[in-house]
């Protein structure tokens, strides 16, 4: 059966990554859908950016003909077109999920994750609904994340570690195995995780200690 095209919705930040990565697995993207109203009638890596967001002259089409894809890095952003999705054209966004990404047999996807290239997903290990995993990262078995969280390029996320809702990980960062992270809380680049972070918590350094904003 052939595959559906996808429309992304949003152009800039990882938009053009999303493009590459559906191109990867020989998936047409139909266009892009951005609230840049200096960005419609442009091209984007030779695909073009036809309308807003929430355009239903476009998303008609989302469900029956093609698929979707929320491209924003903004986790308040991309829960609100998540919900968009949801409540007008009652569809999950599908999985992006680059060619030379390494997701094991066991493991458990759900929907509308970003997985670049080089990312690692162990056995048991479970990426549920609108992760952004960055080129790199490695998500080791028996981990569980929750929605909406984000990992940044390299980061090292080691056996059994739970990770609550929307919780922001930086570039670099090890979290070591067994560690328990809080819903909402912020792991500076480069740290290094050896003990629990409370839900909304921001910790930062080797070890990571927590730091006030």
């Amino acid at each position: 059966m052939d595959k559906k095209p996808v429309i992304i919705l949003g152009a800039k930040g990882i938009g053009p990554s999303v493009a590459e990565i559906f191109k990867s697995n020989q998936v047409e993207v139909y266009c892009f859908l951005d609230d840049d109203k200096k960005l419609h009638g442009t091209e984007i890596d030779f695909i073009s950016v036809l309308g807003n967001t929430d355009d239903d002259g476009f998303l008609k089409y989302i469900g029956k003909k093609c698929d979707a894809f929320v491209a924003e890095d903004n986790m308040k952003a991309r829960k609100k077109m998540v919900n968009l999705l949801n409540d007008r054209r009652k569809v999950m966004p599908g999985n992006a999920l680059h060619a030379h990404a390494i997701v094991s047999a066991s493991a458990h996807l759900g929907y509308g994750n970003y997985i670049d290239a080089r990312v690692v997903i162990g056995a048991n290990a479970k990426v549920p609904n609108h992760c952004i995993l960055h080129a790199g990262a490695i998500i080791d078995f028996n981990v569980s994340l929750g929605d909406f969280v984000q990992v940044g390029t390299g980061s090292q996320i080691n056996s059994g570690v739970t990770v609550g809702d929307e919780t922001f990980i930086g570039s670099g960062v090890t979290v070591v195995s067994g560690v328990k992270i809080g819903k909402k809380a912020n792991i500076g680049a480069g740290s290094v995780v050896i003990r629990d972070v409370k839900d909304g918590e921001t910790v930062f350094g080797n070890p990571a200690e927590a730091i006030k904003l």
